[in-house]
């Protein structure tokens, strides 16, 4: 079985939403806890897409925060490009919350894994039983490639976006720690309170 301790997962936020992940987690829009002052990014058209779109368990996809396997996503490039009509957001106020399959395990909480984007009809779902198995289940390959545009693999995107959902806030004391782009990056998140041995400064998990 993989060691789930070391099977990273990745939520995306704007860096002013930290401050309020320092108090209250990494909270669900629909949670008590949620952030009264949640700064958005990426595309808003696709929640509607997702609250309507429902899982095999008969819950919806938008009942669930998603996290990624992996950083730079394709996700990620249109939000740092403006495409789709999405607002540029630049790669410094861009953030990575990580926690691992493990710390998530251990909160008892209920949760999905898929074996890419949620969304895609081709893409299967799985539940915590089957969790011994998530090796052949996703493709962890396809998570590290830096080009999805593979005219000989055209699954490549859809497989390399595999989604975590979780049910439920996740308590602070769950996230792992923040990767950031640079160290300007890295001085705010001090500033709010962020332990500097929980920060990373990757700039190869950005665009």
């Amino acid at each position: 079985m993989a060691d789930l301790n070391k099977i990273y997962l990745y939520r995306m936020t704007h860096i002013d939403n930290v401050p309020h992940i320092l108090s209250h987690g990494i909270t669900h829009r629909n949670s008590v806890n949620k952030n009264p002052n949640f700064t958005p990014i990426g595309d808003s058209t696709l929640i509607s897409t997702r609250d309507g779109f429902v899982l095999d368990n008969g819950r919806t996809l938008g009942e669930y925060i998603p996290f990624y396997f992996g950083p730079r996503m394709p996700m990620l490039y249109v939000i740092q490009k403006g495409f789709n009509g999405v607002p540029i957001t630049h790669a410094q106020d861009i953030v990575y919350c990580v926690t691992s399959i493990q710390k998530i395990v251990e909160t008892k909480q209920a949760f999905v894994y898929t074996n890419g984007h949620a969304l895609d009809t081709f893409s299967s779902q799985f539940i915590p039983q089957e969790l011994a198995d998530i090796d052949n289940q996703v493709d962890f390959q396809a998570i590290k490639v830096k080009d999805w545009n593979n005219p000989t693999d055209l699954d490549l995107k859809r497989r390399m976006q595999a989604e975590f959902l979780l049910l439920g806030d996740l308590s602070f004391p769950s996230v792992l720690g923040f990767v950031v782009r640079n160290e300007t990056a890295k001085t705010r998140l001090i500033g709010f309170g962020v332990a500097e041995q929980q920060i990373r400064i990757r700039s190869n998990a950005y665009f």
